[in-house]
């Protein structure tokens, strides 16, 4: 069986600050940007052409969700425990130096994980969390 992974959807509430991080933070290429009704959609992949995705999204866009869930959807991401991805590089220690240089908020250093990974990791606008680890 042949499956790749083609995108994955991160929440956003301020669109340009999303954009700002991941285009111009993270270096990612801007593959799609589509507004309706009032909302944004942006979906954004590393730089040089890999199908894999991330689209930043409205978070209670779907109509089938409730008023509850919407303010537990806000204070989730207020406290950055809603939405996560992991990323991947080989040079661990220079990705985590530009990111810091470039303002990201940083919430842990390149660490020994005790269970076998180097990693790093960064929170979005939306507080969103980004753990990037090593490639070995």
């Amino acid at each position: 069986m042949d499956i790749t992974i083609h995108s994955s959807f991160l929440p956003h509430d301020d669109a340009d600050a999303a954009l700002g991080f991941y285009r111009d933070t993270l270096g990612f290429e801007v593959r799609n940007d589509v507004g309706y009704d009032g909302m944004r959609w942006i979906t954004v992949g590393p730089a040089g052409g890999s199908g894999t995705t991330i689209v930043l999204h409205p978070p209670a866009a779907d109509p089938g969700i409730t008023d509850d869930e919407r303010r537990t959807i806000a204070e989730m991401m207020a406290k950055g425990t809603y939405g996560i991805i992991t990323l991947a590089t080989a040079d661990l220690d220079g990705v985590f130096e530009q990111l810091q240089g470039r303002g990201a908020e940083v919430v842990q250093e390149p660490t020994d994980q005790p269970y076998g990974v180097r990693d790093c990791a960064f929170r979005d606008p939306a507080g969103n969390l980004i753990r990037i680890n090593e490639v070995r």
